[in-house]
């Protein structure tokens, strides 16, 4: 396997690997960043360009300004910072192939992973260990241009990309805690946060709902939708739509947030590995570590609370060092 080239496929390998990382992302680059230094030669499935659950270098590649991760005062680009990570983990001896896991089998170990037909009999791989770093992806309203805004006035991260919209008028999307945790967060910058609900009751907790009620820099849309985003190159008004008497209006804004909830990426390892009832899987605390032995979870597929680049990366780092002491611990 050729680890300078990104490969379209992958020829099915006759001896088991020591590391199979699947999916990018800070977490998986990480943890192939450190496999790698290790010596394991880790063998990475990034996912694929066309994959919008599992693409290649995970939600940062659909961010322009990135200013809070360490190391770069002046900001970074999302796909610039993934690029350096992926360039990092190819210098150390990762073997990094643009192919998406089709199915996996944590039955037995080597482990099996196919990337094309999960039916055939045989996988594309097996490895002695495997890191879950598929990542998770944020719920969208499915509107048209909406992936072209992002980082261009619509946002899906308050914690991101708030300190960008200082003095502005922005609108929050949703009615759950995230939501009113977006908005309440946001009037640390904004001069006015109005939070747009398709229902006339918020779903938050009371405490939530409550901050949400007392911050004078709050105003609710209730009953409302958004049916389009407004301007050319960049966001600059929503058109919204009354569910209650159908009229629709413009909101002039110049930053919008989406707060209806995040999915993990997390179809391919149903009934192979715990989950939460929110679909996001179970390590063990303080550890990377999944019910199944040898097999790792790290960044956002296990994470439902931070949800940061940053501390992706520092489970990433764990999830290669847990793997290193548990091949270590082998008797092969």
């Amino acid at each position: 396997m050729n680890k300078e080239g990104a490969l379209t496929e992958m020829s099915r390998a006759s001896q088991p690997v020591e590391v199979a990382i699947i999916g990018s992302g800070p977490a998986g680059l990480t943890a192939a960043i450190y496999a790698a230094r290790a010596n394991l030669e880790p063998v990475v499935l990034e996912g694929e360009p066309s994959s919008t659950s599992d693409q290649p270098g995970g939600q940062l590649m659909l961010t322009t300004d990135v200013e809070n991760y360490p190391g770069f005062p002046e900001g970074v680009m999302g796909p610039e910072l993934m690029q350096r990570f992926r360039e990092q983990a190819i210098r150390f001896g990762a073997h990094i192939h643009t192919v998406k896991a089709s199915r996996v089998d944590f039955s037995s170990q080597p482990y099996g992973i196919w990337t094309d037909d999960p039916d055939t009999p045989e996988p594309t791989l097996r490895a002695w260990t495997v890191i879950v770093s598929t990542g998770a992806q944020s719920l969208m309203l499915g509107l048209d241009r909406e992936i072209e805004l992002v980082g261009h006035g619509l946002s899906t991260c308050a914690t991101c990309d708030g300190f960008f919209f200082r003095d502005q008028h922005i609108a929050v999307v949703g009615g759950g805690d995230s939501a009113m945790e977006e908005s309440t967060f946001l009037t640390r910058f904004a001069s006015k946060v109005t939070v747009i609900h398709r229902r006339d009751a918020l779903r938050a907790s009371k405490i939530m709902q409550q901050r949400a009620f007392e911050n004078e820099r709050i105003e609710f849309m209730w009953n409302t939708v958004v049916e389009e985003y407004l301007g050319d190159h960049a966001l600059n008004g929503l058109r919204v739509r009354d569910t209650v008497t159908g009229e629709t209006s413009t909101l002039d804004v110049t930053g919008c947030f989406i707060a209806i909830g995040h999915s993990p990426n997390t179809d391919l390892f149903a009934g192979q590995l715990e989950m939460k009832d929110n679909g996001y899987l179970i390590t063990e605390p303080n550890s990377t570590r999944t019910a199944v032995e040898g097999v790792f979870a790290c960044g956002d597929v296990q994470d439902d609370y931070y949800r940061q680049a940053v501390t992706a990366a520092g489970t990433g780092c764990m999830a290669a060092i847990e793997a290193e002491r548990y091949l270590e611990s082998l008797s092969r």
